[in-house]
């Protein structure tokens, strides 16, 4: 058989795989060097291919995503059936909830402010700031990355509610975790409302223009799993207007966001180019390796795979 590995690999990392898998045929690319031929050979690519170059992966029976969202891998078409998908979610979970705290706070403390009239040479002072402390926050997808980031909430002193599909018992991280059905009930209550989501059929557009109309006046909106999430429109009219404290977006929708696009100049909002996530963290990287690892080990001893798509 014939791996293709695209992971980003350091040191001794070649070798660890080729010694789990010794009788295999281990071939290396990236992304924009591999070849038709080669994706041609791979039964088992670990990586981040392009969607659009899977159509050459005649003989392939198990992709492993670099990255937590498999989307472009899911969509009609892209995958043979049969081909069982797994993803690295998880493996940034640290990066990613870091990254919407330091948001959070930011907001809270109005550091963007502080930055712009810095910027105008201006020694103005805040008339309010608000703490994390006894702060509601409300988690909307309560996975790897909600379940860090309500645990980083908790030692500030925060109250956390996570929201799932399915509720299975308690999570790290959460006071109470409830089913996403409540969500309405419970956004008029939360201090923070922060998305976690990924991009699915039924996350789409799931904190549309009534939902954010039911946000408690003052709060916060954090949005860091896909930006198909939110209605940006009406969050950017809520901004505008005052309803809201501030909002930060890592994700929006479209990617890049457009030069012209009216969330550059939407005020009380902080805006990152989709960069809490990615291999930005050598603990990321090295959490994917590990992953990745494991499931090729489960996947020739006939185990269950970690984090099955399909």
């Amino acid at each position: 058989m014939t791996i293709l590995n695209m992971l980003p690999l350091q040191g001794d990392e070649k070798e660890r795989f080729e010694a789990l898998a010794p009788e295999a045929d281990h071939i290396y690319a990236g992304r924009r060097s591999v070849t038709p031929e080669q994706l041609a050979r791979a039964e088992v690519i670990l990586g981040w291919p392009r969607a659009r170059d899977l159509c050459h992966a005649a003989n392939l029976k198990w992709l492993h995503s670099l990255w937590a969202g498999t989307d472009e891998y899911t969509a009609p078409g892209i995958l043979p059936e049969g081909v069982r998908l797994t993803s690295s979610a998880g493996t940034n979970a640290r990066s990613v909830a870091e990254h919407m705290l330091a948001s959070l706070l930011a907001l809270f403390r109005q550091l963007p402010l502080c930055q712009d009239q810095q910027r105008a040479h201006l020694w103005r002072e805040m008339k309010e700031m608000r703490t994390l402390l006894n702060a509601q926050v409300l988690v909307v997808g309560a996975g790897h990355v909600g379940s860090v980031f309500a645990g980083m909430c908790q030692g500030l002193g925060a109250h956390t509610t996570g929201l799932k599909r399915t509720v299975r018992g308690d999570i790290p991280g959460f006071d109470q975790v409830r089913p996403i059905s409540e969500l309405d009930i419970l956004l008029p209550e939360a201090d923070v409302v922060a998305l976690t989501l990924p991009q699915t059929p039924e996350t789409i557009g799931l904190m549309d223009a009534a939902r954010i109309g039911r946000m408690k006046a003052g709060a916060v909106l954090l949005s860091a799993g896909r930006g198909t999430v939110l209605d940006q429109k009406t969050l950017a009219q809520a901004l505008q207007e005052g309803r809201l404290w501030g909002a930060a977006l890592d994700v929006t929708d479209p990617e890049p966001l457009p030069e012209d696009h009216f969330l550059w100049d939407t005020p009380r909002l902080l805006l990152t180019p989709h960069v809490a996530g990615g291999m930005r963290l050598e603990l990321t990287r090295k959490n994917c390796i590990e992953l990745a690892l494991e499931n090729l080990r489960r996947y020739f001893n006939g185990e269950a795979l970690k984090n099955r798509v399909q």
